[in-house]
């Protein structure tokens, strides 16, 4: 029965929104498959790993038959991916098998009955709602989620806090060696509330929201948040654990203050990186009145120096630096210039934007 006709962008695109979750291979099968849902002339497709749901729609969609199943997510978009741009598509279902039509090209996948698709049980409960833009938002985690620990054993680390206190939200993210802190204003007041979002759902929320001022309303609930924009709701899991106190960090009180031209510090930084020890990535920043050297050494004791100029008056100092972390946070901000605090070469410094009060960036210094 054919259930589905379609042209291939009207069926790629929402596959793409909600794939990247997907696992290809995964120790429950049917979580590599997307489910298919065709009621009418509306196409619902839902991906999930347990911990993350995504569910979209396509409305461009023909056929007469109704109908639900699973197919290999990855499969289905990588064949949908290899079609011509103007190609229509018919999908039928037959003998528990996807027969996908394109021209004279012809594709059968296996398929897993819909009815054993684990959908995520989604809470009940009305928890706050706050309604933002999807660049407010977007910003507000990707000037963060760099700082998100991969595989940390403090399971806390490997996400982003997220906090909502009066009218601000706030971003946080820390891997233990630096802290990425940003925030926004909301446009009603709300009591306090945090949550630690997985690293995954906050990496796929900045691949799916635009850089636009398309709406995006998000609910925050005990153990779980639900993000709804575009025609996508995004439900994840919250992480379980007690963030760091981040307040404690960022430090209040820095008695040296350097100006520099973010750009230029990234081009010093980037070339320096090249002769850095490929495990440990430490740089020497040397600083002087109004000049900053870089400095990198690897274990084939080859060298790499940089010298720019910088508005700073203060003591000369000599520190050591991941100079990843360096990167990670010059190439997700924006604005000409950055400011780089110091108290001593043994104490935590700070990155700021001149202007911005709402962004700080802590680093802790690496023996050289």
């Amino acid at each position: 029965m054919v259930i589905l006709k379609s042209q291939r962008d009207a069926l790629l695109a929402p596959l793409q929104s909600v794939s990247g979750i997907v696992e290809r291979r995964h120790t429950l099968p049917i979580l590599s498959n997307v489910l298919l849902e065709k009621q009418g002339d509306v196409l619902t497709l839902v991906a999930t790993d347990i911990e993350i749901q995504i569910t979209t729609v396509s409305r461009q969609v023909g056929g007469e038959e109704e109908g639900a199943m699973t197919v290999a997510a990855r499969k289905l978009q990588d064949i949908l991916r290899s079609l011509p741009d103007s190609a229509s598509i018919t999908l039928d279902l037959e003998d528990k098998r996807l027969l996908l039509k394109a021209g004279k090209s012809r594709f059968t996948l296996q398929t897993l009955p819909a009815e054993d698709f684990p959908r995520m049980a989604i809470a009940e409960e009305e928890g706050k709602t706050l309604k933002v833009t999807q660049r407010e938002f977007r910003t507000l985690i990707g000037k963060t989620q760099y700082a998100m620990a991969a595989q940390d054993v403090r399971y806390y680390l490997n996400g982003l806090m997220l906090m909502v206190d009066g009218p601000e939200l706030r971003s946080v993210a820390t891997d233990g060696h630096r802290l990425a802190y940003n925030s926004m204003e909301l446009s009603a007041g709300f009591e306090r509330q945090e949550m630690i979002l997985p690293r995954k759902t906050v990496l796929e929320l900045n691949r799916l929201l635009s850089d636009t001022a398309a709406p995006l309303e998000i609910t925050l609930g005990t153990n779980q948040i639900r993000f709804v924009f575009d025609d996508i709701i995004l439900v994840s899991k919250l992480i379980d654990g007690k963030f760091p106190d981040y307040e404690r960090v960022i430090p209040s009180t820095l008695e040296h203050h350097m100006t520099v031209n973010r750009q230029a510090l990234h081009a010093a930084m980037s070339r320096a990186a090249i002769l850095t020890n490929d495990k440990f990535h430490g740089v020497r920043i040397l600083l002087a009145e109004n000049q900053l050297k870089i400095a990198a050494t690897n274990v084939e004791q080859e060298e790499a120096e940089e010298e720019i100029e910088v508005q700073y008056t203060g003591a000369d100092i000599d520190v050591g630096f991941n100079v990843t972390y360096l990167l990670d946070v010059l190439n997700n901000l924006t604005g000409d210039d950055v400011v780089w605090s110091f108290n001593n070469a043994s104490s935590s410094a700070l990155i700021t934007v001149p202007g911005n009060d709402r962004f700080k960036y802590v680093i802790m210094p690496m023996r050289i």
